[in-house]
């Protein structure tokens, strides 16, 4: 049996390091909601006859499959394309790092969950590392661009995609997996609708790259996320997924030779620390004495 923890850190850093070939396939002329829908839409018409097939699986909790589809589809198409367009790429990265934050939240209001000390400290600290980066001022919501909002949003999605999947506990594990590729085609068409964009002409190499990123980066990331949170403690799968926004901090440094302001450094850290103290399990005064005595 593969271990769960690190089939988990390698997706992260598939995740994290994601903006590369994006970034390449930006350069080749399809970038945004146009390289979502050709990534995506590739797997979703793979998808679509296995979530027929496993229909009897999800049908109890089908909520919790549609709720994977809307918000997971939508975290995944926002997040691609925040990444092929950014220049900063770090910045979207961070910004898309407050889904601790979202999740936190969500589950307190959604859930019923406690909010503790520690995981109030967690959103103050995630906050304060947004903050910095940012740079907080009466202008700064004003200055948040289309790409900043788009990651914003995404890292939302992200956290609630995150509760539908808990909701959906029954559903297929390959269902569950599948369901937010078709999420993303569906949410990647309307925009290219509503946005007047099609799909490029592309060189057939290129439209064979798009193929192969798409099986072999964004559903090899997405099939081990899956397995690696389905059998590790949520907890510890959240402390774990913090590699991915270090993969991404570093992979921007070294490979596109950035200097990254000492702000930029410590916001990221900021946000790091709180994303592991949001996901850090809290001992109940019962465990505690059993673990003392």
């Amino acid at each position: 049996m593969l271990r769960p923890e690190w089939v988990l850190i390698l997706a992260t850093v598939l995740w994290g390091t994601s903006w590369l070939p994006l970034q390449w396939f930006a350069g080749q002329g399809i970038d945004g909601f146009p390289m979502v829908l050709a990534s995506y839409g590739l797997i979703a018409l793979v998808a679509l006859p296995l979530l027929y097939w496993q229909r009897a699986g999800w049908w109890q909790q089908r909520w919790g499959l549609v709720g994977i589809v809307l918000f997971g589809g939508w975290a995944n198409a926002a997040l691609l394309s925040s990444l092929s367009l950014a220049e900063d790429l770090v910045r979207v990265m961070l910004l898309f790092y407050l889904a601790p934050v979202w999740g936190v939240l969500g589950g307190w209001l959604l859930l019923c969950e406690r909010l503790t000390a520690l995981r109030i400290a967690a959103l103050v600290l995630a906050l304060g590392g947004i903050g910095l980066t940012l740079g907080v001022n009466a202008q700064t919501f004003a200055s948040l661009t289309a790409i900043d909002w788009l990651a914003l949003s995404a890292g939302l999605g992200f956290a609630l995609n995150n509760l539908a999947t808990r909701a959906a506990d029954r559903v297929p594990m390959l269902s569950k997996t599948v369901a937010a590729f078709v999420g993303s085609s569906l949410f990647a068409g309307a925009a290219c609708l509503l946005f007047a964009k099609g799909l490029p002409a592309l060189a057939p190499t290129i439209w064979l790259w798009i193929a192969l990123f798409a099986v072999g980066w964004l559903l090899l990331a997405t099939l081990g996320a899956q397995y690696g949170v389905t059998h590790l403690e949520a907890s510890r799968a959240a402390v774990l997924v913090v590699f991915e926004l270090i993969a991404a901090v570093l992979s921007v440094a070294w490979f596109n030779d950035e200097v990254i302001a000492p702000r930029t450094w410590l916001g990221a850290g900021m946000v790091t620390l709180a994303a592991v103290m949001a996901g850090w399990p809290e001992r109940s005064p019962v465990q505690l004495t059993r673990r003392l005595s």
